[in-house]
């Protein structure tokens, strides 16, 4: 049995952008990827990302759109084109002023992380071995963020801080790109507690295929992965989970330690327990790029997944999430 799924939606990717990369991806048949623009850029820098970003849209605008919107990436399906949707790995473009969240806002972002592995100004990332929690700064800019519509991604935070995240956000919040620790208790992959309070409140999880975060990693089969999203749907429903591929097409090892390492230390700490190792990691063989999406697909089908749910998980639920959270409270 084979499918071609209404939408393609990847929840998660850092490529090193080009026309190649935006090719794969009409290739594959993607219909909007979230594209990580910052992770440890502070406000300019961020807005510097965002003019490229802008010169791309312009040189290949029979390729990619920019998606404020769930209706934007309608556009870009019926156009034959993928949207990309702005957000941020860390909450450093906001520096420690409130109101440059509307700024990033207006300026397109619509994603969010409040930690990227470290403790922050808003929240605990997964590396720190204490997690105090939301701060007095993250309860604020949580606040925020509910206002305008930016959602709040815990991808790479740490346990209490995640939970705190959804009991004090109005809207459901997002993991963009992490997995589940009962299948591999990797730093970054979420406990049952995390999961099921996610779903209860209405949030979406979108299963990585970052290596690191996979069981056996590099070796990890798609057989294996997709089983896990079975036991997941089975566990939280398959209306809270989708794809965040964390995808890192075409990058050196130097923009990798840029990731890690960002400005604060001169060494690379993987975190207490972390099965990381430096530089990248090789993709596992059935998801390579943006024309892999079928393998995800077929495999889905193949471990007991009806077409409708196939559906979802490809890229509807996602959709739904969008069309719920882009826009302002009662906008």
């Amino acid at each position: 049995m084979t499918h071609n799924p209404i939408y393609i939606i990847d929840g998660l990717q850092y490529c090193r952008w080009d026309r190649g990369v935006f090719e794969q991806m009409r290739e594959g048949r993607v219909t909007a990827v979230h594209v990580t623009i910052a992770y440890w850029e502070n406000f300019r820098e961020t807005v510097a990302n965002m003019q490229t970003w802008n010169r791309m849209f312009e040189d290949h605008s029979d390729l990619i759109l920019h998606a404020r919107s769930a209706g934007d990436v309608r556009d870009a399906a019926a156009q034959d084109k993928t949207a990309i949707i702005f957000g941020f790995q860390n909450c450093s473009p906001m520096e420690d002023d409130l109101g440059l969240i509307e700024v990033l806002y207006d300026l397109g972002a619509r994603f969010m992380q409040l930690s990227y592995n470290n403790q922050s100004l808003l929240a605990t990332g997964c590396y720190e071995a204490d997690d105090p929690g939301i701060t007095r700064f993250g309860k604020q800019a949580i606040r925020e963020m509910n206002r305008l519509g930016l959602v709040i991604d815990m991808s790479h935070s740490a346990e209490r801080s995640t939970l705190d995240a959804i009991d004090l956000s109005e809207r459901p919040i997002a993991i963009t790109h992490a997995n589940p620790s009962f299948w591999e208790p990797a730093l970054r992959n979420k406990s049952d507690r995390v999961l099921k309070a996610l779903a209860e409140s209405g949030g979406i999880i979108g299963f990585s295929l970052y290596p690191f975060h996979l069981k056996g990693n590099s070796d990890c089969t798609l057989e294996d992965f997709c089983t896990m999203a079975a036991r997941a749907a089975e566990e939280i429903g398959v209306d809270h989970i989708g794809i965040g591929s964390d995808l890192c097409q075409g990058h050196d090892d130097s923009v990798v330690a840029w990731m890690r390492n960002g400005r604060w230390t001169r060494d690379t700490d993987f975190g207490e327990g972390s099965k990381s190792k430096p530089g990248w990691p090789d993709p596992v063989p059935w998801f390579k790029d943006n024309r892999d999406f079928g393998n995800v697909t077929q495999g889905l089908l193949d471990v007991g997944f009806d077409t409708e749910d196939v559906d979802k998980i490809m890229g509807l639920n996602w959709l739904h999430f969008f069309e719920e959270s882009f826009s302002a409270h009662g906008g």
